[in-house]
């Protein structure tokens, strides 16, 4: 069973917690997927906590709403999303909307992110794409990190042939040898693949996603936090992010950063 290294980080900061439930929440402890650059990593000089444009996102809406977070690795995501049903976390950063969870989660509207999926092929590919149904009749592949709609998994099932890799490295690797036709992969962490991997002038992303799904805070029902007041707040501030800028810019601080930690040679987790 994998360890819970932000057992010991929270320690006996726990109690207090506990005790704000019949009040205003002072601190709020978050998780996410570990292995969405770069959306939310596991920081390489602690790896204990999440880095990445989510956790910069979330640190500028909880410095306004006057409340402390800590942005921690809650283990693989199904792992992590256990840790928040139960309330020992409080608010999973990025879930897909799943009805199934209504009754673990308050999904917070809009979404946080919505996570643009391309298209990409060689840049001589006879591949004509405007939509999905486009793609019926080639190879594609996708990593098993992605995170796409419900709708488009079915639709996937039912329509397309989509090799799944672990990881995008060795899906971008076959496009470019021309074992698939595409790979679908999110806009920035395709970018950031491509330019390290150097295939950066021998692939290209056709403009309109494929899918765009959202992802959202879900706060805990378990969660000594979950009042009407975060609620309240955190729908404000999603509303308020479309037109901010503030997403934007960290995801692009945040692809340099990816991008940057890529290069090094000792080896993290990539989309």
């Amino acid at each position: 069973m994998e360890m819970r290294p932000w057992v010991v980080l929270l320690g006996l900061s726990l109690l207090p917690s506990l005790a704000l439930a019949a009040g205003k929440c002072e601190r709020l402890v978050i998780t996410g997927s570990p292995d969405a650059p770069p959306l939310l990593w596991r920081d390489p000089q602690d790896p204990t906590h999440l880095i990445g444009a989510t956790a910069d996102v979330l640190q500028q809406v909880a410095k306004d709403l006057g409340v402390k977070i800590d942005l921690l690795y809650g283990g693989k995501r199904s792992m992590a999303l256990d840790e928040v049903r139960s309330g020992r976390m409080d608010i999973f950063a990025d879930a897909p909307l799943n009805h199934a969870e209504l009754d673990n989660f308050d999904y917070i509207h809009p979404a946080l992110v919505q996570s643009d999926y391309l298209v990409w092929t060689r840049k001589d590919s006879a591949l004509a794409y405007a939509t999905a149904t486009d793609l019926h009749g080639f190879k594609g592949a996708v990593s098993e990190r992605a995170r796409l709609s419900r709708e488009f998994d079915t639709l996937a099932e039912q329509h397309l042939t989509l090799q799944r890799f672990p990881t995008l490295t060795p899906a971008f690797q076959k496009l470019l040898l021309g074992e698939v036709d595409y790979v679908l992969a999110g806009r920035y962490s395709g970018m950031a693949m491509a330019q390290t991997l150097g295939m950066n002038n021998d692939l290209i992303a056709r403009d309109t996603p494929v899918d765009q799904p959202g992802l959202y805070l879900a706060i805990s029902h378990n969660s000594a936090c979950n009042d009407p007041w975060l609620r309240g707040q955190l729908t404000k501030k999603m509303t308020e992010l479309p037109g901010s800028g503030v997403t934007e810019a960290a995801l692009q601080r945040n692809l340099e950063r990816w991008k940057a930690q890529l290069q090094q040679p000792v080896g993290t987790p990539t989309q």
